[in-house]
């Protein structure tokens, strides 16, 4: 027998894999790049057409876009899913493309619901029919979301398949930061595509005297704004397939894995609430991250719509107040591993960047009341620094409060936790709007509520932070945790 014959005969599977490249690192952040752009379109520039343009409460519009947020729990069945049954061949990357497809054109169908609200709104006023359509835009974000789950756990499953201990936090750090990064392309596209006459000026308005204010001219609004949502959700699919063809293949570890990774996607509900609460201090950390997590995102649904009442700005020039908050979280969370953290610590960090972000919240307030959108973009371009502070900061400081032998399942109820935390956040920012039109004459104090509940949330969220012991932790909850991990097996 030939020398030749003998090297050859070991099957490809036995072979090493390749260690994943810088850029297959940065191809793969095309994925979170289209997310980042996506979230764009569905709370900025679509829920600014729905409260300010269409008058549609915020409460409502807030409690509807959530819904997103609040099947996020599906992830769970996605990841198992993902786990146990290959789709067109592939365990990861053949959801990826299912649930883009979908949510990138669930996102269409959204915006042409919203127009029915609208013209149902100047037509009958609050009837049935027009609680009917906000019901079905609920029940399409909730689809949005399931398309969301459909796609981005997997794609997350893909990303620990692809990688090994030593790169793992080099390939997150850098998918994570194209998130930013998209949303301030999307921002800067959005904003050219939108910057019409038409949009910007007053002709998509019209004046009723019976009325108590303008009208949209919703015909045509949906002549500029339609293909906005044709033309960039075709762009984020072509970046989810860019970023994910051929990847899995090439790099997952997946088969060798499988036996021996307990993935955080197996995390439930009522399981990630336990081990958050299984000890003092994995309590009061939870808490923090929930009073934190509200408090950092109930601007979500009101930052476009407060540029529009309060600044008159349109459409497009809302859309670009993502471009400094997210210059200023890509920049926050870049240098303040460089800079901060190795001088003041986790804890002292995180709560500079809490302190930062309601001092933040002060200005944007300022802004409106002297009506000045220069100090506004400043104001963002800051609160985007310190919200990078403050990721930065707590996920250093949530890996100390994690035990080694539960990693998985600690990380992944805290993913589970703060997506909810999320949606929350959407509704309540909403809610308070609402309440404060009620209460105010002045559009700026209703809006003002809202930032002053997150700067008070931020002070909140220190009291808490202060009260974490990493030392406690580390002598009893390891313990804690792994009595309710146990109990899950009785």
């Amino acid at each position: 027998m030939k020398m030749s014959n003998l090297v050859d005969s070991s099957s490809p599977s036995d072979r090493p894999l390749p260690k994943i490249n810088l850029l297959t690192m940065f191809r793969l952040g095309l994925f979170q790049m289209g997310l980042g752009i996506m979230s764009l379109l569905t709370l900025g520039v679509l829920n600014r057409i729905t409260i300010d343009e269409l008058a549609v409460s915020p409460f409502l519009v807030g409690l509807a876009i959530a819904m997103h947020q609040f099947v996020s729990p599906a992830r769970v069945w996605f990841g198992q899913m993902s786990d146990g049954k290959s789709l067109f061949g592939h365990h990861r990357t053949g959801y990826v493309w299912c649930g883009a497809a979908l949510f990138t054109i669930l996102s269409f169908v959204a915006l042409q619901v919203v127009w029915q609200i609208g013209l149902s709104l100047q037509e009958t006023g609050w009837s049935l029919v027009t609680y009917s359509w906000l019901g079905l835009l609920a029940f399409i974000f909730a689809l949005y979301g399931l398309a969301l789950s459909a796609s981005s756990t997997p794609f997350a499953a893909l990303l620990v398949d692809v990688s090994d201990e030593d790169n793992r936090s080099q390939l997150v750090g850098i998918v994570w930061s194209m998130l930013m990064v998209g949303i301030i392309i999307g921002a800067i596209v959005g904003g050219t595509l939108l910057d019409q006459p038409e949009v910007c000026g007053t002709a998509i308005l019209s004046y009723d005297p019976s009325q108590t204010g303008k009208i949209a001219n919703i015909p045509q609004l949906q002549g500029k704004i339609n293909p906005v949502f044709m033309v960039m959700p075709a762009i984020v699919f072509g970046l989810c397939l860019v970023a994910t063809v051929g990847v899995e293949n090439k790099y997952s570890r997946y088969r060798s894995r499988a036996s021996a990774i307990a993935r955080e996607d197996k995390v439930t509900l009522s399981r990630a609430l336990r081990v958050l609460t299984a000890s003092r201090q994995t309590g009061l950390f939870f808490s923090f991250l929930l009073v934190l997590t509200i408090s950092l995102f109930m601007q979500d649904a009101v930052l476009e719509p407060y540029g529009g009442e309060v600044f008159g700005l349109c459409i497009a020039d809302t859309t670009k107040l993502n471009i400094p908050f997210g210059t200023g979280t890509l920049l926050g969370i870049s240098s303040t591993g460089f800079l901060l953290l190795p001088r003041l610590g986790k804890k002292r960090t995180t709560k500079l960047g809490c302190i930062a972000a309601a001092v933040c919240f002060g200005l944007i307030i300022l802004s409106g009341f002297t009506v000045n959108p220069n100090l506004l973009r400043a104001s963002l371009l800051f609160f985007g620094l310190s919200a990078g502070i403050i990721t930065a900061g707590a996920t250093s400081l949530m890996l100390d409060l994690t035990a080694a032998e539960t990693a998985g399942t600690f990380i992944g109820a805290w993913g589970l936790s703060q997506a909810v935390a999320r949606g929350l956040a959407t509704v309540l920012g909403g809610g308070v709007l609402n309440l404060g039109k009620i209460v105010f004459d002045l559009p700026v104090l209703a809006y003002s509520s809202v930032f002053a509940l997150q700067a008070a949330g931020m002070i909140a969220s220190i009291w808490f932070l202060n009260r974490v012991n990493i030392r406690e932790f580390q002598d009893n909850a390891k313990a804690a945790i792994a009595a309710v991990m146990e109990g899950e097996l009785d």
